[in-house]
């Protein structure tokens, strides 16, 4: 394939799976990266069995998968970047060669992060930068320019500072919010609304707070007007999971948005995920409320 042709597919393959994740609320489900098509063609966008996909025809790797629970270890390093471990057989050949061909050729690739059984957290685009063969092990960047900072073992302090925020916003950021909007079945936790483009990851503890951890139970699935609310602490939420609406809203007249949309949540029981791990941790909505409660 033209490298020209194979450019604007990807393209064409991108833009789909941001259309499609977007309406989701940002992650995909296996079965729909399976049975793409384009052009009246099957493009599966991942491997069946391997986390690596390499289209017949494509000069470089399509796609690769990340999981901390794969057989091959790839981790995120303190700098930011992804170490993808070489896949099985010959390190330059089969899929390395491909992949090594992306770096040749500063071909963007899909990663997808495997955050729960079957579904997956797209970024993209991302590159591959380097080639550690002495650990194994490819480099994977989340933005182009790294393809020239030379050797990326010896970034400067703010190479190395821009790679960890760019981590923080299209790496943490997206897989947190997939593993909460799972945890919650796509539905707002005080409304019930459901429809994933239209929902909200909210940290219960802010991620500037040291207590701010992207993980599920400092999370909670909020649709947009109620994230913006609880942001703003015209909404609470209290350790046993009672809602709660600021006292000087609760008299102000407005609208019927104010009215059934914030206003009668007062009192409202907030709905928890099913599996006790992922449900709101109570001492981190303590801290919260306290907040809350100086406003309130």
């Amino acid at each position: 394939m033209d490298n020209a042709v194979e450019a604007a597919l990807r393209v064409a393959v991108m833009d789909w799976i941001r259309e499609r994740a977007g309406a989701n609320g940002g992650f995909l489900h296996r079965h729909e990266l399976l049975s793409f098509r384009i052009g009246g063609r099957e493009l599966p966008l991942i491997d069946f069995s391997r986390g690596i996909r390499n289209p017949q025809g494509f000069s470089s790797t399509l796609s690769i998968v990340a999981s901390a629970s794969g057989p091959y270890d790839d981790t995120e390093s303190d700098d930011g970047l992804l170490h993808y471990a070489y896949r099985k057989g010959d390190p330059f050949g089969g899929d390395n060669r491909k992949l090594r061909t992306a770096m040749e050729t500063g071909m963007p690739l899909i990663l997808f992060r495997k955050e729960a059984p079957n579904y997956y957290t797209p970024v993209m685009p991302v590159y591959v930068v380097d080639d550690y063969p002495e650990e194994s092990s490819f480099i994977i960047a989340l933005d182009e320019s790294f393809r020239f900072m030379g050797d990326v073992r010896e970034l400067a302090e703010p190479q190395r500072e821009y790679a960890r925020r760019l981590a923080k916003q299209r790496l943490h950021q997206p897989a947190f919010r997939t593993r909460v909007l799972l945890a919650y079945e796509t539905r707002c936790a005080i409304c019930s609304l459901r429809h994933g483009s239209l929902l909200d990851a909210a940290h219960i503890v802010p991620d500037t707070e040291e207590r701010g951890l992207p993980t599920t139970p400092n999370g909670l699935a909020l649709c947009k007007i109620h994230h913006a609310a609880y942001d703003q602490n015209m909404l609470g939420v209290s350790p046993d999971y009672r809602v709660s609406i600021n006292r000087e809203v609760l008299e102000e007249i407005d609208g019927p948005m104010l009215k059934h949309g914030i206003q009668e949540m007062h009192g409202r029981m907030l709905e928890v995920p099913v599996r006790v791990a992922d449900r709101p941790d109570r001492e981190l909505l303590a801290w919260r409320w306290e907040r809350f409660s100086t406003t309130a």
